[in-house]
């Protein structure tokens, strides 16, 4: 087990004995102290600690604020102040660089450990929140569609490439600006000018759509025909944070016979795009929000932050960003199938093994109650298929039958493969709420989730990509359900599997 590599920066040769003591006490490894700016910043490049404790007052030309400042932006290693100084102007000059604590001195063992920990883990969150917001932004930037965000005043704070090819604006020259002025409109039939979305966003609070027969002044004058949706980025509790608007040329339609169709299929797949701008900021809200109310009420807390609370800030905290991981992995792998890119590497596999070690690990970590009762009649069980794929259907489907069926109940898994007909077949079964009629036809479709099931936490991806993976493997899926008696999910794989 590794321990955490810490720098000590302070100019008091007892006081810095005494705390690399306190910290070899602790369990962490002090990589080296420093007595000055200059020196903890040659140290820091040369040992790259994961963490620096930092005296406020240092001798010489850099003073401990200066030198925090420079390890923080240069570096990105967190800084936590070990002081005497509280007073008022030491600690706004200190909050400037942003640090991950500040300790008054004295101090004891278990204050020190606990700073430490906790800013070890706020930056180790900061990091994963950063790279979330970049494959995000990655994510926009790659897509066909254009996509223009505002702030809560109709300025500008992003613009993808497909953007800016559309308006002709650059996105350097656009960010700041009036929305309004970037993305005008007109009425193609009565050449009158078009309330921009965003105000009407704003205002309504509310996903709009374009009218029919809209187009797009670009820079240069040129009108584009366009098919436009603008839907609101809300911030906890229930208020407007900015737009997100997406849209995209529809020029060749118009040239069409079919030019009705193509409109409402446009609205239709503004519709789920629309859908799928507004669910991804719902889902990345509320974690972000339980992440940001547990790091204040630890900052609140202080020195009086009880173990037992902390364990529990801290788990709020895990579960919210493992949350973010998850619904950023399940948009990126519905990327790449809508793009064609899903690969399927089969691997000779033991089906029945994979399916007992499946279970296990899955009622492990359910807290539910309920039981998986998992059976195979076959003797030959060795197919060829991709375990990754075949991991993510089961347990998808699994977690499904759990969330959607009373608590105690049983849920069964049963694995038949037919070696004459060469194929291996999955059943999934529950005794849940059952989907309605109205909605099984629909099951498959992104973002789609059945009316019963509203109340319920999800975002409508899970079935999809179950589908995709089954796809891969030039298997089939279908089900079978009735509302308030449960559902069974059928998965039918060759059993030679397939690389294509």
């Amino acid at each position: 087990m590794t321990t955490t590599r810490i720098l000590v920066v302070e100019d008091e040769v007892i006081v810095a004995r005494t705390i690399t003591s306190q910290l070899s006490q602790l369990g962490y490894t002090v990589i080296g102290t420093a007595s000055s700016g200059k020196v903890a910043i040659a140290k820091a490049l040369e040992t790259r600690p994961e963490l620096v404790l930092m005296d406020i007052i240092l001798k010489g030309e850099m003073d401990g604020i200066d030198t925090a400042s420079y390890i923080r932006e240069y570096l990105d290693i967190p800084v936590i102040f070990l002081t005497a100084y509280g007073d008022d102007h030491t600690l706004q000059r200190a909050k400037i660089t942003q640090p991950f604590g500040y300790i008054v001195k004295p101090f004891t063992s278990k204050d020190l450990r606990i700073a430490i920990e906790i800013g070890i883990l706020k930056h180790r969150l900061e990091r994963d929140i950063r790279e979330n917001r970049d494959k995000l932004a990655t994510l926009l930037n790659s897509i066909s569609d254009a996509v223009i965000a505002t702030d809560d005043q109709g300025l500008i704070t992003f613009m993808n490439p497909a953007a800016e090819a559309l308006t002709g604006w650059n996105r350097q020259d656009a960010i700041g600006e009036d929305v309004a002025k970037i993305f005008s409109l007109i009425d193609e039939v009565t050449e009158a000018k078009i309330e921009n979305p965003v105000r009407k966003v704003l205002r309504e609070q509310q996903v709009v759509y374009l009218d029919e027969f809209t187009s797009l002044i670009t820079k240069e004058g040129k009108r584009i025909p366009i098919g436009d949706s603008a839907s609101p980025i809300m911030r906890p509790p229930d208020k407007i944070n900015g737009v997100v608007i997406v849209f995209w040329d529809i020029s060749e339609r118009r040239k069409t016979e079919l030019l009705e169709q193509a409109l409402r299929k446009e609205r239709e797949v503004n519709y789920l795009k629309s859908l799928f701008i507004s669910t991804v900021s719902h889902e990345f809200r509320n974690p972000l929000s339980v992440i940001q109310t547990a790091v204040e009420l630890i900052e609140l807390q202080g020195e009086n932050l009880t173990e037992s609370r902390k364990d529990i800030y801290l788990k709020r905290i895990k579960t919210a960003v493992q949350s973010m991981k998850n619904l950023m992995e399940d948009v990126l792998f519905m990327g790449r199938a809508e793009a064609k890119r899903l690969v399927c590497n089969p691997q000779k596999l033991d089906l029945r093994k994979f399916c007992q070690e499946l279970v296990e690990e899955f009622t492990s970590v359910i807290t539910s109650g309920h039981e998986v009762i998992f059976t195979c009649a076959s003797k030959l069980t060795e197919a060829y298929a991709d375990e990754q794929l075949l991991n993510y259907m089961l347990v998808n489907l699994l977690s499904n039958a759990v969330k959607y069926s009373p608590h105690n109940e049983a849920i069964r898994l049963d694995l038949i493969c037919d070696q004459e007909k060469n194929i291996a077949i999955f059943e999934i079964q529950d005794e849940g709420i059952g989907i309605p009629e109205a909605d099984q036809k629909r099951l498959f479709e992104s973002f789609y989730r059945a009316s019963n099931t509203q109340s319920i936490e999800g975002t409508g991806l899970g079935l999809v990509i179950v589908k995709r993976c089954v796809e891969a493997h030039q298997g089939t899926i279908s089900f079978s359900s009735q509302e308030g008696q449960g559902t069974t999910f059928t998965i039918t794989l060759p059993l030679e599997g397939s690389n294509e």
